[in-house]
């Protein structure tokens, strides 16, 4: 079943926020455009009861876009069942997709050999692609979590989900060695970001107490496969097990597992996990091997550095993260870019000057000034191609060249920063 049309509670929640954006109506229009359009254009129930949430142009489902596309619905679905009911449904989709391949990071709606079914690696007819990064698997938890928080609705923590919470550990602990992984990728391409080097094996790392990743957010690969947001990202839903296993489940027996590999993973950021930038200060890295090898950049998706706090890994105050976010927003990320119409991270994945409404958004998720908000806010809705809708990223010098004409999850960020400034939030 699609949705043929926006249900009583959300055009509520629309005019709610048409209300509030009476000084900028062109936040308005853009949000009701995106807001509705990913419930009526990418939403798809299925008979059993899960949902299947497509990504946009692609005809597959992310774990980690469909997690991000549905977040700022957690607003209504206290009030809404239906809607709670529609994002349990993707939760138990999303686990269940876990147990069929916790190193697939996209998947088909049926087995229909559909996607990149000739990569050299473990591939099945139900996945579009095989690209191993942690934040597949750590947004699932992420969602099941908030959905309690939401609404406090304790269904989604059910043998679906105690299943792949056994699986996501033991993919993370095997990968805090790679060496013990048979995990391997490669892709037959001219592109180099698509697939691993060292026959499908990655670059040379050391072990850290960190959990490898093969890719970005981005679905571009690692240069060195310890992915430091990737895992403090590992680390909040790490915490969110335990407190649901404890307080929900309590079911004890997993606590000793997942608090020292929570520990572990943390242990690793502390002493691996940061660099120095130009000015010699302390900053965490993006990426770094174990050997002594560290990147000093940002990329657009999320999880990335400029997203800790909004993560839960720490707070927007944190001095290492301050001098961090400060290095990131500078010419000192080779990501960064600014122009005649915007500023902002881009990403690999897309041509120089391309920035992303995406990491424009968690700019300005992560800060507490108001005006910055407003000034990322006016800058998006100018910005858009004059479509009211976001996209994948465009010129800083001519916004009406951009990636990608449909994007959810770009959209569904833009909600959630118009609804962060009226301090609607998602509760953590």
């Amino acid at each position: 079943m699609v949705y043929q049309e926006i249900p009583t509670s959300v055009k509520n929640f629309m005019n709610t926020i048409t209300e509030k954006c009476q000084e900028h109506p062109r936040w308005a229009e853009n949000f009701n455009a995106c807001f509705a359009n990913t419930l009526l254009t990418t939403v798809k129930r299925q008979e059993d009861g899960t949902t299947f949430v497509l990504t946009g142009d692609i005809p597959a489902m992310w774990l980690r876009d469909s997690t991000a596309q549905v977040r700022p619905y957690l607003a209504i679905a206290k009030e809404d069942s239906d809607i709670g009911d529609m994002i349990e449904g993707l939760v138990e989709k999303q686990f269940q997709y876990i147990q069929l391949d916790p190193y697939a990071n996209a998947f088909n709606e049926t087995a229909n050999h559909a996607g990149h079914q000739t990569d050299h690696t473990k591939m099945n007819p139900w996945i579009w692609e095989r690209k191993y990064e942690i934040d597949s698997l750590c947004y699932p938890l992420q969602l099941s979590y908030l959905l309690w928080k939401a609404t406090g609705r304790t269904t989604q923590f059910n043998q679906t989900f105690k299943a792949a919470v056994n699986e996501v550990l033991t993919v993370w602990e095997i990968e805090q060695d790679h060496n013990r992984s048979a995990y391997q990728f490669e892709r037959d391409t001219t592109r180099e970001e698509d697939t691993l080097v060292n026959r499908g094996r990655g670059t040379e790392v050391a072990p850290t107490g960190m959990t490898w990743s093969g890719f970005r957010p981005s679905d571009d690969r690692c240069i060195y496969h310890y992915l430091v947001p990737s895992n403090m990202f590992a680390v909040v839903v790490l915490d969110y097990l335990k407190e649901i296993f404890e307080t929900i489940l309590k079911e004890e027996e997993l606590i000793p597992r997942i608090t020292a590999l929570r520990e572990a993973i943390q242990e690793g950021i502390e002493k691996y996990g940061k660099t120095t930038n130009k000015a010699g200060e302390t900053v965490f890295a993006y990426e770094v091997d174990g050997l002594g090898n560290a990147s000093l950049m940002d990329d657009s998706n999320v999880p990335n550095l400029l997203a800790a706090p909004y993560l839960g890994y720490c707070s927007p105050e944190d001095e290492v993260y301050l001098t961090t976010r400060k290095t990131l927003l500078s010419s000192e990320n080779p990501f960064f870019y600014e122009g005649e119409f915007a500023k902002g991270i881009g990403s690999s994945h897309t041509p120089e000057n391309y920035i992303w409404p995406i990491a424009m958004a968690m700019e300005g998720l992560t800060t507490s000034d108001k005006s910055e908000k407003e000034r990322i806010l006016n800058t998006l809705v100018a910005t858009d191609g004059g479509t009211n809708l976001m996209h994948e990223g465009f010129d800083v010098n001519d916004p009406n060249q951009y990636t990608r004409e449909w994007f959810s999850w770009a959209n569904m960020m833009f909600c959630e920063l118009v609804m962060d400034y009226f301090d609607i939030q998602i509760e953590k």
